[in-house]
């Protein structure tokens, strides 16, 4: 007798497996979604509140799951990871048939979410539960899984467009021509683009449109209009399908982005939903779509004259990262002519002195947050010792006690020092929301901005040293450990990151050497060991009298490391025989790159450095409300002295800001 098959939840397909093209590029826009029907807003909350109970509920039950399986180490030896893993299912389909249970068990999530929805939810918990048991290539595994935060619950993932079947999508779909969406906020044309505060909710197509099989009904796939994002994988029927219109990016400039992005939508892979704090947007929030396209992301024409003029570039150099700076050293590749280069990346005092105000800013708000949530919640606190000193004053007076409404002492707590109340059972006023989500506004724009100049120095640092460089591998977590939040104000980790893109991107490579096969600290040019502590700032060998500055020495022998390996750190050695000839090839030159740097003033005047693309055709951009049409200049501008006159522009600058 055959034994009854289990449910089947997916299946072999028939058809060749789809693969991305270009070699697997994708790119991610960013489209501010124009929410402003209080309708759609509430439907919209409401589906980030299920989808965060479906979420939380998966989290827990993977959490208890992964104690389970590393509670069980006998089973583990006997029967293998794989079979209790198995069994207590902790593998992708399972947390999927988990979330479809607590979908329906629940019912009313039912009328907000789908079980498309719930599934790609499971995937991404999945995501992170794999980390965890399945060691890196590096052999490292992430922590144990955790049970997220309904603030830090941002992003709602959506299903991947079907290439291989038209018209088949799910969850999140992209409607709409970009040509339909230009003609609808130009009045067909006959005005500049000027898309509208309140953007209007498009309709969904009416009527009968033939096809090769005759005559069907009109659907999303027939909006040729301006364009949405629906969501047609809800409640079906009941209250329609959530339909969001979309804002393009309209400012000088943004056009050509606009058009590489939405211009073709067979390249369209993908959207996800996100929503980003801001205090000032109704609910607190604003909502954007992360559309996903096949292909490489869009690079202004200076940037990719920059990194085509980097690539041409035949030097090699090496990167020193510290706490306080940035240090980049490159010479010719074959040591025959030219000079080397040195770059310091430090932070002046204007750039400290801002930094500081910020700091100040984020102290004031976090002082303001502490003394609204003790003031609703003054049972909790107590009084501190000068409000203490003060009621004793007043009882030995025989006065009135005076009604303390911001005590300033320790909360409430147990003997073992836990709180009686837990901080999430505390009352918030309105004020603190408004505060906390400004604070974290403000937050997050500091961090895009740190992560935008970033980019902008890793392109500059390129186009002085080429994309040939050598960093060695250290663990940044390691340095906030030993010098906590003083590496937020010069970032080394978040600029050799962009150090890594922008080299990959000219055509190049960021490759890492161990630190301990290595050791660039304490080596001189001339091959002698010349010991140094991290308070040690200047290197002085005796042997050969070279003095220099710690950091460009070390990135200075970065450039001479090789490898056996070039995928494995720990194979890098140092060419110290190399080292010597380029020491004995630049001499006077090289000791002046190491004292200082040597890079030409990246700033550069307004206009300069842009190049005349020919406009093709069907590229057109509508002219923009408010934009100027500036013409492209062939040379820059003469750039002013500090008494007014005219003069050349400066070849050398001693350093390299960071903002």
């Amino acid at each position: 007798m055959r034994a009854a098959q289990t449910r089947k939840f997916r299946g072999k397909n028939q058809a060749p497996k789809w693969t991305k093209p270009n070699d697997g590029q994708v790119s991610v826009m960013v489209l501010p979604l124009a929410v402003t029907d209080p309708a759609d807003l509430a439907r919209l909350e409401k589906l980030y509140g299920a989808m965060w109970s479906i979420k939380r509920a998966v989290q827990r039950d993977v959490r208890a799951k992964v104690d389970a399986y590393w509670a069980a180490h006998h089973e583990r030896e006997e029967r293998g990871a794989k079979a209790v893993r198995q069994r207590l299912g902790l593998f992708r389909e399972a947390l999927e048939r988990c979330a479809y249970k607590h979908l329906e068990d629940s019912g009313h999530l039912k009328h907000h979410a789908s079980k498309a929805l719930a599934m790609h939810m499971a995937d991404e918990v999945w995501n992170g539960v794999q980390r965890h048991l399945f060691p890196d290539a590096t052999g490292r595994r992430s922590g144990r899984p955790k049970v997220g935060r309904w603030y830090r619950f941002t992003r709602i993932p959506g299903r991947a467009r079907s290439h291989t079947t038209a018209n088949k999508w799910e969850t999140f779909r992209l409607v709409g021509t970009l040509t339909g969406h230009v003609m609808a906020c130009t009045d067909g044309g006959q005005r500049v683009l000027m898309q509208p505060r309140r953007m209007p909710t498009p309709a969904k197509p009416d009527g009968r449109v033939p096809t090769d099989k005759g005559m069907r009904r009109a659907n999303w796939w027939d909006h040729a209009g301006p364009l949405a994002v629906v969501f047609a994988g809800g409640p079906a029927g009941k209250r329609g399908d959530l339909v969001l219109p979309v804002r393009i990016p309209q400012g000088s400039g943004q056009w050509a982005r606009v058009h590489h992005f939405l211009d073709n939508p067979g390249r369209w892979h993908k959207v996800d939903l996100v929503r980003r704090r801001k205090a000032s947007a109704p609910g607190g929030w604003v909502y954007e779509a992360h559309l996903m396209v096949l292909g490489p992301g869009y690079a202004s024409p200076a940037v990719q004259l920059m990194r085509d003029r980097a690539a041409r570039l035949d030097r090699i150099g090496g990167v020193d990262g510290n706490v306080s700076n940035l240090s980049v050293v490159s010479f010719p590749a074959q040591l025959d002519g030219g000079q080397p280069v040195s770059t310091e990346i430090t932070l002046t005092g204007a750039e400290r002195a801002r930094l500081e105000k910020e700091a100040n800013k984020r102290r004031g708000r976090a002082r303001a947050l502490e003394r609204s949530r003790r003031a609703t919640n003054a049972g909790q606190y107590g009084l501190s010792k000068k409000q203490q000193r003060r009621a004793e004053r007043r009882a030995a007076k025989s006065l009135k006690p005076k009604a303390v409404t911001v005590p300033g002492g320790a909360r409430a707590a147990r003997s073992d020092g836990v709180p009686k109340q837990s901080f999430r059972g505390d009352r918030l006023s309105t004020r603190y929301r408004d505060q906390r989500a400004r604070q974290a506004e403000a937050a997050a724009s500091s961090a895009e901005h740190r992560r935008h100049r970033a980019r902008l120095v890793a392109r500059e640092i390129i186009a002085a040293h080429g994309p040939v460089l050598v960093v060695e591998d250290c663990d940044i977590r390691t340095w906030f450990r030993l010098w906590g939040k003083r590496l937020s104000q010069t970032t080394p980790g978040m600029l050799i990151s962009a150090l890594t893109v922008e080299c990959e991107a000219a055509g190049g490579r960021l490759v890492r050497a161990s630190t301990w096969s290595t050791a660039l600290s304490q080596h001189c040019l001339c091959g002698e060991r010349v010991r140094k502590t991290l308070r040690d700032r200047e290197h002085k060998c005796t042997a050969c009298g070279l003095v220099g500055k710690h950091d460009l020495v070390s990135a200075a022998l970065a450039a001479f490391v090789r490898y056996t390996d070039v995928d494995d750190p720990k194979t890098a050695f140092l060419d110290t025989t190399a080292s010597r000839n380029a020491q004995i090839t630049y001499a006077q030159a090289l000791e002046e790159a190491l004292r200082e740097s040597t890079t030409p003033n990246p700033n550069t005047p307004r206009g300069a450095g842009r190049v005349a693309v020919p406009r093709q055709r069907g590229a057109s951009a509508p002219r923009i409300a408010g934009q100027r049409n500036r013409a492209t200049p062939d040379e820059p501008r003469p750039v002013r002295d500090h008494t007014g006159a005219p003069g050349p522009r400066t070849a050398y600058s001693p350093q390299l800001t960071l903002w």
